[in-house]
């Protein structure tokens, strides 16, 4: 990574929250954490954003939005991360995620794998998209708000993960994946 994050010694305000909650968590600060100190009133910014979308639609259906773009952009870093959050969270076990990272998403509900399609869709297709691609998710059942908040929520994973993949910034082990998932994850 060519770009020179904030040191741990100098991390001031929201730049040391950062850092703690990666070192409370895991133990280590990860260079996504890093890269993102740079600007972290952006930061700041896409979590408040996250914190926007997630009471309409849940924490399961975004984390399938995430999962879906991260899938379709090749984005490891949030493919890694959030393949962790969603088996700590419940919405999904090791076996149906491992089955994801191998292309297959039936071990979602209906509706997530809806969401899935459509994140993937608005990750490498999006001007091409109508409103038959909305309409998918309205037939899954979602609200006007909930499609709002699903295409921001995918939307904000492109935004993320694109920056990374820009920037060329490592991608870390993530701790509490088994290895054979994490190698899954990282080929997905």
């Amino acid at each position: 990574m060519i770009i020179t994050p904030p040191s741990a010694e100098t991390a001031k305000g929201h730049v040391a929250d950062m850092y703690a909650e990666d070192i409370e968590d895991d133990g280590f600060v990860f260079a996504h954490t890093q890269a993102m100190a740079l600007n972290p009133d952006a930061h700041l910014a896409f979590e408040q954003l996250v914190r926007a979308v997630v009471p309409s639609i849940g924490l399961s259906v975004y984390e399938a939005a995430t999962l879906g773009a991260a899938q379709a952009i090749g984005s490891t870093h949030c493919l890694l991360a959030h393949g962790r959050k969603a088996l700590r969270a419940g919405v999904i076990d090791e076996d149906g995620l491992l089955a994801f990272a191998h292309g297959d998403d039936r071990r979602f509900s209906e509706a997530e794998q809806v969401v899935i399609r459509y994140a993937r869709r608005l990750s490498t297709d999006a001007a091409e998209m109508s409103d038959a691609d909305t309409q998918q998710l309205r037939d899954a059942g979602f609200s006007d708000r909930q499609i709002v908040d699903i295409t921001l929520a995918a939307g904000a994973r492109n935004l993320f993960s694109r920056s990374l993949l820009a920037l060329a910034v490592p991608v870390d082990e993530v701790p509490g994946l088994a290895p054979a998932l994490a190698e899954a994850l990282t080929a997905s």
